[in-house]
């Protein structure tokens, strides 16, 4: 496990350097969510997190984005990067009911939950990639 998060850390690190952050991100809060799921309930909780995200990427201006991965030898070793336009939209967004919902919805399908704030060091993509 501890693996893995130092091999998330040190990819998000090397893959961002060449980018320069602009005053609009300065501010915005970055965290990783790390998800352990009982593997006998990892498609209700995959369909119970893709709605509380669509909902709030919908429906929250503060919610920037998500990206999900599952670990390729333990498919119910979940990792969530989550952006958010600053602390205060985190904040609200845990007190929406989507995301109640989806918290009282996922109590008893979580084996254990790790969030590590983090601090962009850099970020680069590229505009159009398949």
């Amino acid at each position: 496990m501890k693996r893995i998060i130092i091999f998330l850390i040190l990819f998000v690190i090397i893959s961002m350097l060449p980018y320069r952050l602009n005053a609009q991100n300065k501010n915005n809060m970055y965290r990783i969510a790390k998800i352990k799921v009982d593997v006998n309930q990892l498609e209700q909780y995959t369909i119970a997190l893709k709605e509380q995200m669509n909902t709030a990427i919908q429906l929250e201006v503060g919610v920037l984005s998500y990206t999900v991965m599952a670990d390729k030898k333990d498919p119910s070793s979940i990792t969530i990067v989550e952006v958010y336009q600053n602390k205060d939209a985190y904040e609200s967004h845990i007190s929406t009911p989507h995301f109640r919902k989806y918290k009282d919805k996922v109590k008893d399908m979580v084996l254990s939950l790790e969030l590590m704030d983090t601090e962009l060091v850099a970020k680069i993509k590229k505009e159009k990639f398949n």
